[in-house]
């Protein structure tokens, strides 16, 4: 084992606090690179009009399920080894990858069809309306390619499982500044339009799997051995994976589904114009969320380790530490969003086609400043869960903060109150504070109910072997 293998062991094992702070800043470059990379994506589709933003807004909720499914089954994988390293069967963790990467290839197959089959109807569903065209024109590209997609995200939760962010860095800025660099040829110098961004971002995404996936079998030197000969079908790791890919999956369809409501309301109340404005703000408030994104991560992994090796102190550490660090962050970020609301906007007005959503754009982004200081406490209970493999319990807070609470408190600020757009901005913000504050609480009384657990199962042992 290479020294920097074990380093990383004894990173994700020992103490809790630096370990998510070691694992939180790469994944925080990492997921800041994929952030800047889907703000190009909208930087440079503004410059083809409204209804081309637009349409970027109704893809993103059926793209946010597409990634889904690979960081569905990226979170089950990297609970369950995080687990099996935890409690020291390592064994089981090279089986466990493996079990991963043959899901991602049978997943993908299905969804694949599914969604390019029912394309057409599902756009009509949300009401695309006029921007049906562009709409088309960019999600059958992007989703014609789903396996890529998918293999990227299980193979990067399989380096961080083991603590190796450094790689799994490494291979998220290949894809994110050639796509950056790819946006603008495709789009405007070989003038392929909307068609030229999904292409991009296709291309970006191929050679980080072509790169980690070199890593893992032509230069093998992961802790984890993932050659085939290690591979042994077992029915209850593929239902343990499941256990935290489903409802991490259904996770991310939620906030489509929130996605696709807050839409609805929206054109309702101002028209597709306010969808636009929604789009470029939310992007944003997403690129202001890759701190709390990375500590979530970076707490999944320690949790895991911690619950499978019954350390009931380092997961109540991990857990309160990772929230404190989230909204120390949140106040500072959300207060820079607030201040240079307009400065940030202009980003979006570089052409007389969307020039007129500049202020539109600087009001939603000062009420949803606020959005990022209502998340830490929830995110990171869900983050728990998932790492220690009760993804239905995470999947719960997340039904209840986002598609009743959110879109509940949306609706009733907007139509009932009358407080228009600004009112589903701040029934948003109102729906997820509370739900988060539910989820603190079941977090905070399973981690005491796993703590007597311990104490009456595994102390007793370690006591009788001293």
């Amino acid at each position: 084992m290479s020294k920097e293998k074990s380093k990383n062991i004894e990173m994700i094992t020992g103490d809790p606090k630096k370990a998510i702070i070691r694992l939180a800043l790469p994944m925080m470059l990492s997921m800041l690179l994929i952030m800047l990379y889907n703000l190009a994506d909208s930087i440079w589709v503004a410059g083809l009009g409204a209804d081309a933003l637009a349409a970027i807004g109704f893809i993103t909720p059926l793209f946010m399920v597409l990634i889904g499914l690979g960081n569905g089954i990226g979170a089950g994988a990297n609970s369950l080894i995080a687990r099996f390293i935890g409690g020291g069967n390592y064994k089981q963790a090279n089986n466990a990858g493996l079990h991963a990467i043959l899901l991602s290839v049978i997943v993908s197959f299905i969804f694949t069809i599914l969604i390019e089959g029912f394309m057409v109807p599902i756009l009509q569903f949300m009401g695309a309306g006029e921007t049906i065209g562009y709409a088309m024109d960019y999600s059958y590209i992007i989703f014609g390619f789903l396996f890529i997609f998918v293999y990227s995200g299980v193979l990067s939760a399989i380096f961080r499982s083991e603590g190796d962010m450094r790689r799994a860095t490494i291979a998220i800025a290949v894809t994110a500044i050639l796509n950056i660099i790819l946006d603008p040829i495709f789009i405007y110098v070989m003038n392929f339009g909307i068609s030229g961004a999904a292409w991009a971002t296709v291309i970006s995404a191929s050679m980080s799997c072509i790169v980690m996936s070199y890593w893992i079998w032509g230069k093998k030197d992961l802790f984890l051995d993932l050659s085939p000969k290690n591979f042994e079908y077992q029915t209850g790791l593929v239902l343990d994976t499941l256990q935290v890919a489903i409802p991490s999956t259904l996770e991310n369809i939620v906030f489509s589904a929130l996605a696709i409501i807050i839409n609805s309301m929206l054109v309702i109340a101002a028209g597709t114009t306010a969808v636009a404005v929604y789009t470029a703000s939310m992007r944003i408030v997403q690129m202001s969320m890759i701190p709390l994104i990375g500590l979530g991560t970076a707490l999944l992994t320690v949790s895991g380790v911690a619950y499978g090796a019954h350390n009931y102190i380092n997961l109540k550490t991990a857990h309160s530490y990772s929230i404190k660090v989230g909204f120390a962050i949140s106040i500072i970020l959300g207060a820079i969003m607030f201040m240079f609301s307009k400065e940030i906007a202009a980003m979006f007005s570089y052409t007389s086609a969307s020039a007129a959503l500049s202020p539109q754009i600087a009001g939603a982004i000062s009420v949803l400043s606020l959005f990022v200081l209502a998340v830490p406490h929830g995110m990171m209970s869900s983050m728990m869960f998932q790492g220690v493999g009760k993804g239905v319990y995470s999947l719960a807070i997340t039904l209840l903060r986002s598609l009743i609470l959110e879109s509940v408190f949306a609706y009733i600020f907007c139509f009932i109150f009358g407080l228009g757009v600004t009112g589903i901005y701040a029934g948003v913000v109102f729906g997820c504070f509370v739900g988060g504050t539910i989820g603190y609480i079941w977090a905070k009384f399973f981690i005491h109910k796993f703590k007597e657990i311990c104490i009456r199962k595994y102390e007793p042992k370690k006591d009788n072997q001293q």
